[in-house]
């Protein structure tokens, strides 16, 4: 019984302490990544620091996310305002000075994928 009742509480436990899943999670607004990437120094030690590794997953995840959804759309014939290349160069200091470049009142508004689709569109337009 005993050891029941501490098998219940053990799950009960991590099942509190593990993270939400990415579905679950609220998304994070354009201008909060934002400032957390411009807090991080544009050196080769950057990527030792934990949260620059997570605003690059971050940045990862929702750039793949964006060209998926544009070659989705391509293929489907679907316009969608940008035509992504098989591989895109991505220079961290050009993306991040495009999404500076975006006002804050509009960053505040926007997702983080938001801001990686207007890049994207803006890197890579389709051609009429």
């Amino acid at each position: 019984m005993i050891r029941r009742l501490f098998l219940v509480l053990a799950a009960l436990c991590a099942a509190i302490a593990a993270p939400m899943p990415a579905a679950a999670q609220p998304t994070r607004t354009l201008d909060a990544f934002v400032a957390d990437a411009n807090r991080i120094p544009m050196n080769a030690t950057a990527m030792l620091r934990p949260s620059a590794r997570r605003l690059m997953t971050e940045a990862s995840t929702a750039m793949g996310a964006v060209v998926e959804e544009a070659r989705t759309a391509q293929a489907a014939g679907r316009p969608n305002g940008a035509c992504p290349p098989e591989k895109i160069q991505v220079n961290a200091q050009q993306v991040l000075r495009f999404l500076n470049a975006i006002p804050q009142p509009r960053r505040a508004r926007m997702s983080v994928r938001d801001g990686f689709r207007a890049w994207l569109v803006d890197g890579y337009p389709c051609r009429a």
